[in-house]
């Protein structure tokens, strides 16, 4: 085992990584904070300065993930499709199978230049998660309750607010509202048995109502939905402690574009719309799983330094007062002081398992195990 690899497996690594994020990240949302002043002024100002720090906090997983373990990110589309990547207004459809499919698809927003920007429609429990939920606040993030009788007015308020944004976003839509898990799949299809909709293999039954809703009020803002189709080589599993372990991984993503004048007007028709589109995401996922790859051309985007170079910045700004202060704290041989530092360190260590927590999905919400018979 070489000394990079030997580094990347230790734990006293990990909790310095991770304490890189978490300092860098309050100090960002304290800078995003102040930044509130600009938005009676200058609200597309205020707007553009938020995306440059949103990426500065968000690019630091992203590094884990190419540079870190060095996981390969292989898109299954055309070229014309690619060419239109950073370059308009879309509505992403991501399957929702596995702990960082959020993060194999901000990789790809980073290489296109959208990182920043980038969208989703999310559970309004996560607003209250440090980090995460305050810097999606002042990014202009539309959370939700995930029951319509009180989110419609919010949601549609959210996304309307978003029509003038004069950055280029991806709006991440998981439509299967939920992580996939055994138990969530079964009650599913039960509800698609009951309704007398096709079934599924690989995919929860898709709730429509945030779809549609985010197609109505996005029109004229909007160019197209693009439907991504993602798995991993080798049936692997991945996780975000498996990605800070410098486990390499191979991503497969399949990227189609549907033109949003495709997508009917009326409500009903475009939920129809949108149960087809995953009766298509369960054949892709039914094809990869007997040949091992998606149709369509492979592409691999390149990988940029931005996200490299913005965390050794954090690590230095970081870690040289913290190195500085610790060796202070054992110079002086104090066992109080010794003491309280190695407390600091265990709280430090705690609240960055409590982070990546979030991503389990033993650790998920239990939305879907009783919702799902619940009309939608």
């Amino acid at each position: 085992m070489g000394l990079i690899a030997f580094l990347k497996t230790q734990f006293i690594v990990h909790l310095l990584i991770g304490f890189v994020f978490v300092v860098s990240g309050f100090i960002i949302n304290f800078i995003q904070l102040c930044t509130l002043i600009l938005w009676p002024i200058n609200k597309q100002f205020y707007r553009r300065v938020n995306c440059r720090l949103s990426y500065s906090l968000w690019s630091q997983l992203v590094m884990l993930l190419e540079w870190w373990s060095g996981t390969e990110c292989t898109l299954f589309s055309d070229q014309a499709t690619v060419d239109k990547f950073g370059k308009e207004h879309v509505i992403i459809i991501l399957n929702h199978n596995f702990e960082i499919d959020f993060l194999c698809g901000w990789t790809m927003t980073e290489r296109f230049g959208v990182l920043g920007s980038s969208k989703v429609l999310a559970k309004k429990e996560l607003l209250y998660v440090p980090l995460i939920g305050w810097t999606w606040y002042f990014l202009e993030i539309v959370f939700c309750k995930r029951k319509w009788e009180e989110d419609r007015d919010k949601v549609v308020e959210g996304l309307k607010r978003l029509s003038d944004y004069p950055e280029y976003m991806w709006f991440l839509l998981y439509c299967e509202g939920t992580r996939f898990t055994e138990t969530k799949h079964r009650i599913s299809m039960e509800v698609a048995e009951s309704k007398g909709l096709p079934k599924l293999k690989y995919h929860l039954l898709p709730r429509t109502k945030g779809f549609t809703t985010a197609v109505q009020c996005l029109r004229g803002t909007v160019s197209a939905v693009y439907d991504v189709t993602l798995n991993f080589r080798g049936n692997k599993n991945p996780s975000l402690l498996g990605i800070l372990y410098g486990k390499k991984y191979k991503a497969d993503m399949c990227v189609r574009r549907f033109p949003l004048e495709d997508i009917p007007l009326d409500e009903k028709e475009a939920a129809k719309w949108l149960h087809k589109l995953y009766q298509e995401k369960d054949a892709l996922q039914e094809k990869y799983n007997q040949e091992g790859t998606f149709p369509g051309e492979q592409i691999k985007p390149r990988r940029r330094p931005w996200t490299l170079l913005n965390f050794l910045f954090w690590a230095t700004i970081v870690l040289s007062p913290l190195f500085k202060f610790g060796f202070g704290i054992f110079a002086s041989g104090s066992p109080l002081l010794i003491l309280s530092f190695m407390g600091f360190v265990g709280a430090a260590s705690f609240g960055v398992r409590r982070l990546i927590g979030v991503t389990e999905i033993e650790k998920g919400s239990s939305y879907g195990n009783q919702e799902f018979k619940k009309k939608e």
